[in-house]
């Protein structure tokens, strides 16, 4: 793994030309994660899954985009972008990369509120680049058998393992929707991305209360195998 923050000029501009670079740009956010988990729990989150992913694959690994889109948890606290100010950003960024000659960058996302900034993002940038720039976006919780919860077990388990910030103590129950059928589940889920707090009351999606970090590291271990074989499947499949 190469931490492009730490670099120097010469060093790095010597590596791009030795071989070609692949460069990972996580994206999370800034918003409540209950009383339980700090604001920068997607951040946190998808930073660490990124890192690992750079030194199992040899990536490098840029710094986190910490802000976006997270206007749904209003009027909880959150720091929120625009869904075209996060397009605009990674189209900037991936610009860059590629007047620096790295070509192929992998988006891993951290924040279920970013998901339709992103989407379709990896064709509009082949696009407009003729081909030229190779992008390819994945969500963390895609590579993991459990459901995604929003400050619930699993979110609080990653953190447990990667995090010395989660006070257990102040952890509740949030919306759990065990029982539920599909239709009230997409019911709830649609109000969700409107109103966050509307749909769980308390800011949390899942129960967090029986988490740890041995959970944590299962997750975690999961992710982080199955993410880095789809990098490594899409570079494959880029080749041939």
């Amino acid at each position: 793994m190469t931490d492009i923050k730490t670099q120097f000029d010469p060093v790095i501009r010597k590596s791009i030309i030795k071989k070609k670079q692949v460069a990972i740009i996580p994206v999370g956010s800034i918003e409540q994660h209950g009383p339980h988990l700090p604001l920068s729990t997607d951040s946190d989150i998808v930073t660490e899954v990124a890192k690992r992913i750079s030194e199992e694959n040899g990536y490098l690994l840029l710094p986190t985009l910490n802000y976006g889109v997270s206007f749904e948890h209003a009027p909880f606290f959150n720091l929120s972008v625009r869904e075209s100010t996060l397009r605009a950003i990674l189209d900037d960024l991936c610009s860059s990369l590629w007047t620096n000659n790295i070509k192929t960058i992998f988006v891993i996302n951290g924040h279920h509120g970013n998901l339709k900034a992103i989407k379709n993002f990896d064709a509009r940038l082949k696009k407009s680049s003729k081909g030229k720039i190779k992008v390819f976006s994945a969500s963390y919780w895609h590579f993991m058998e459990r459901d995604f919860d929003h400050a619930g077990f699993v979110e609080t388990s990653l953190m447990l393992a990667i995090s010395k910030s989660v006070k257990m103590k102040l952890a509740r129950k949030g919306l759990v929707t065990d029982g539920m059928t599909k239709q009230e589940i997409s019911k709830i889920s649609k109000m969700a991305n409107k109103s966050f707090p509307k749909a769980t009351k308390n800011g949390i999606w899942g129960d967090p209360r029986k988490a740890t970090k041995k959970d944590g590291d299962a997750i975690l271990n999961e992710i982080i195998k199955n993410l880095a074989k789809e990098c490594q499947t899409c570079l494959t499949r880029r080749i041939s």
